[in-house]
């Protein structure tokens, strides 16, 4: 039996090896290594510089706490549409006429994946409730900007209220940065949070700029009219199956999960979290599932541009409600100009 003394030794050993595992930062190599060594469901690489500002990572987790998220209506769906789902469902295949689920919006150095979460499935319903026949492209900066009830702009919001917000008070049309395209485009620029790139550095110092209510210049519908609005909007409970049909019935949702450091070096694979703390409560698209060498997944949409994770997509572990990604579905019934 080894002496008391080496038991102590080891025992410290162990704690400080421990240690050092949590202080890993988690833009290292140190750390993209530990993470590719303890599992196998996915692979992390580099998606960011090692020197990208920690202000700007935290910023781009913008979901504020909501205690009132059970106030929304909630759907659930027949039992005979969840048996007849299929095992893989990508929407882009159902509805190809909607280039806009192919898209990975850039929220650049600001707080706002609540409000791109948001416009982002609202733009794809457009098409999908209309069967490829219409189409507008919400604007993310109308609602980051003109929404004082979802939250504080680059610093965070609640996606209930965005949705609540474009039912009862509409969301114009706007493209990305620097696009001209639509009433009010994004104002702002997307940063190098990316490796390789040639954008400016992050900062994560981004101001929310101010409400406009006026189009671009060379925009010829007044800003009152480009709105538009839902007709309802609500969460889906009852868990996987709904979710699941929500999806395959009338198209994408907006979700929301926690982000620990490890989900910053996603680069393919379902994701599973294994290692690092956590950064924030951050919103996303959800728009299909999955099944990947016998682990199901969700299929997500993310707003940090196509240079992170596999072209700005990502998977994540379905059906466990893995860091909360089954608990805050938000989704809601475009008004169709025809109706």
């Amino acid at each position: 039996m080894a002496p008391l003394s080496v038991f102590v030794t080891m025992m410290v050993l162990i704690g400080l090896s421990v240690a050092a595992v949590d202080i890993l930062h988690p833009l290292s190599d140190e750390f993209i290594n530990l993470i590719n060594t303890k599992q196998n469901l996915w692979k992390a690489g580099r998606n960011f510089p090692v020197n990208t500002s920690f202000k700007h990572i935290k910023k781009l987790m913008g979901v504020l706490p909501d205690d009132n998220f059970a106030k929304l209506p909630t759907v659930t769906h027949d039992a005979e549409l969840i048996a007849s789902l299929p095992e893989n469902f990508d929407p882009r295949d159902k509805w190809p006429d909607c280039p806009t689920l192919n898209e990975i919006r850039d929220q650049g150095s600001c707080g706002s994946c609540w409000a791109f979460g948001a416009v982002e499935a609202m733009t794809d319903r457009v098409c999908t409730y209309s069967n490829g026949t219409q189409h507008f492209h919400f604007s993310a900066d109308d609602l980051l900007t003109c929404c004082p009830i979802c939250g504080l702009g680059c610093n965070g919001g609640m996606p209930r209220l965005a949705w609540e917000y474009y039912k009862h008070f509409g969301i114009v049309s706007g493209g990305n940065y620097n696009s001209s395209q639509g009433c009010r485009p994004y104002e702002i620029a997307p940063c190098e949070h990316h490796v390789p790139g040639n954008r400016m550095p992050c900062s994560g110092d981004s101001k929310t700029p101010k409400c406009t209510k006026s189009c671009e210049t060379n925009y010829n519908v007044p800003y009152k009219k480009d709105k538009r609005y839902a007709k309802h909007v609500y969460s889906v409970s009852g868990g996987e199956d709904h979710i699941k049909a929500e999806l395959y019935k009338n198209g994408p949702v907006e979700g929301a999960f926690t982000v620990y450091s490890d989900l910053l070096a996603y680069k393919d694979g379902v994701y599973k979290h294994v290692q690092g703390n956590a950064l924030g409560g951050h919103a996303i698209k959800i728009i299909g599932w999955g099944v990947e060498n016998g682990t199901k997944y969700w299929l997500i949409a993310n707003s940090w541009n196509t240079d992170w994770g596999n072209n700005g997509f990502f998977k994540i572990l379905r059906g466990e409600d893995h860091c909360g990604i089954e608990s805050s579905i938000t989704a809601g019934e475009p008004l169709l100009v025809n109706n």
